[in-house]
């Protein structure tokens, strides 16, 4: 057997080297998977001597499977690298040969692996990909090609080990939950084995938009301890809305807020209460955020106590003419108005004090406070009526003193007694105590006419007033008159047509009776003329 040191000297591929013997290979290229096996068969075509020795050198593991007088068949196992074994020949001294045979090992990558994405990519801007690879053979063969979702953004040849490769592409709001990986491609199809990928985990995108203007933030400026009142702030201009989060807050105290969401859009409403503990000035603030940022609003808000006032009567039922004190009081700082006091309001106190009159029952005092809160005005009203006990009254204007009415006609007697406690009114008709209804639209009849006495009647005393009431109607008898009068026209009317009609017909037939005379003369013959018709009807009926 020749030394390694001898054949590494020799080494050629099929040819010959210095006049030597000639020396086949097959296959003279491979490729194949790492740790895989092959068969490579050495041969010669020209040694005669029986000492000639044909072999395999190589460092894998190898096998004799098969021989003939110029040939020898080995299987090669376990190959895990590129190499390059050696078919040798030794034909007696001096005459030697060599073959090399070229295998390939292809491996997969140990790693392929997508740098993880930013957890929120601002719409607009550049996201730079990286692709880690580590392994993968041969690297002449190997690519990496980095993806969103099935678009190919960059091809790479993949060269260094490990390799990292990368790529800027632009990201807009279309790209919200893209998915980006990395895939290697490991292409043998020459070898006829195939093109192996290799990809990555798959990552997911997230982009967003902020606008550039703040929250808009509806707040009150000033609220009083012990109420609430809603605040709102919203936001246009926003993608995606649904993955915003609102932060409302007074001072150091959030605030537990609805949310609803629109198209590109938000709207968050909370419920403020504020106390006594946060009375003075307080920052109330509305914060939007999305993704890595955050837009930010913020009000002042000033907390205020203020009391209503309180509003005394000394009583409230007295008598007339007894005197009542009214006494309003406010928080320090207010202003305090009382109806019926000086117009000019005073600090903190102010009082009234009045001798009670039936005027005064049912009076309802009023007392107002003005305090001013962070240059607002603000004011609150307190009021209390005052009862004043008096007997009762009849006056001309509710109970007019004479009624004069037509009869038969439709009429209300209004008769209005005052007083308190209310007074219970009667009206009696003098002399047979005949009882007027009052308040009560009917007829008038002549019998209602007369003078009554009215009385008010409380525990508190008595009133009386006089009312006479007139009604105006004509006697019965001048009835009868105007229709006896009625008759003799119609009488007379007739007689007169009578007499008239009579007398016009006489006229008429005397008339005729002329004419048929001067006819009868104005003939000559001493024959009577022919009598006229109606005459002659006439004279028949005289006959």
């Amino acid at each position: 057997m020749v030394a390694l040191p001898v054949l590494l000297a020799l080494l050629g591929t099929v040819l010959p080297v210095a006049g030597d013997l000639e020396v086949s290979a097959s296959p003279r290229e491979a490729t194949l998977a790492q740790g895989g096996s092959i068969q490579v068969n050495c041969s010669f075509l020209v040694c005669d001597r029986k000492d000639s020795e044909l072999g395999l050198e190589t460092d894998f593991s190898k096998v004799l499977v098969d021989y003939g007088t110029n040939w020898r068949l080995f299987n090669l196992s376990g190959v895990d690298k590129d190499s390059s074994p050696i078919c040798y020949l030794s034909c007696g001294p001096g005459h030697q040969g060599t073959a090399r045979v070229s295998l390939t090992v292809y491996v997969f990558p140990e790693e392929v692996e997508l740098s993880p994405l930013p957890p929120w990519q601002p719409s607009g801007q550049d996201l730079t990909l990286r692709c880690l690879v580590v392994g993968g053979a041969p690297r002449n063969r190997l690519t990496a090609v980095l993806l969103r979702n099935e678009e190919e953004l960059s091809r790479q040849p993949v060269i260094r080990e490990p390799t990292e490769v990368m790529a800027t592409v632009p990201v807009g709001r279309g790209d919200h939950g893209a998915n980006f990986s990395c895939r290697t491609e490991l292409d043998l199809q020459a070898e006829g084995l195939g093109l192996f990928l290799n990809k990555s985990a798959t990552r997911q995108l997230r982009t967003f938009v902020l606008p550039a203007t703040p929250p808009a933030f509806d707040t009150p400026r000033v609220l009083e301890a012990g109420t609430w009142q809603p605040v709102t702030c919203s936001l246009d201009g926003l993608f995606p809305a649904l993955e915003a989060q609102v932060h409302l807050a007074l001072g150091d105290r959030r605030l537990s807020a609805t949310v609803t969401y629109g198209k590109d859009s938000l709207s968050a409403t909370a419920s403020l209460e504020v106390t006594a503990q946060e009375e003075g000035d307080q920052r109330l603030v509305c914060a939007v955020l999305l993704g890595n940022r955050s837009l930010e609003s913020w009000r002042n808000l000033t907390v205020y106590s203020f009391p209503e006032p309180i509003l005394m009567l000394s009583a409230t039922e007295a008598s007339e003419g007894d005197l009542v004190m009214v006494q309003c009081e406010a928080h320090p700082g207010a202003m305090v108005t009382l109806s019926g006091a000086p117009a000019q309001p005073l600090p903190q106190k102010s009082q009234l004090l009045l001798n009670a009159s039936a005027a005064d029952n049912g009076r309802r005092f009023s007392c107002s406070v003005a305090l001013e809160v962070a240059g607002q005005v603000l004011y609150k009203n307190r009021t209390q009526e005052l009862t004043v006990l008096y007997g009762p009254r009849l006056d001309e204007s509710d109970c007019p003193g004479n009624w004069t009415w037509p009869e038969g006609s439709e009429q209300t007697l209004r008769c209005q007694a005052w007083g308190n406690p209310s007074p219970q009114l009667q009206c009696h008709r003098k002399g047979d105590n005949t009882s007027l209804p009052i308040g009560h639209l009917r007829p008038v009849k002549r019998e209602l006419e007369g003078t009554y006495v009215c009385r008010a009647v409380s525990w508190r005393g008595e009133a009386s007033r006089e009312v006479l009431v007139t009604v105006l109607y004509k006697p019965r008898n001048m009835v009868i008159i105007v229709v006896l009068l009625a008759i003799a026209a119609i009488v007379s009317s007739v007689a007169l047509t009578m007499y008239f009609y009579n007398r016009q017909r006489k006229i008429r037939k005397y008339k005729l009776q002329k004419a048929a005379e001067e006819a009868l003369n104005l003939n000559g013959l001493g024959e009577p003329a022919p009598a006229h018709p109606e005459l002659a009807s006439s004279q028949t009926q005289q006959c």
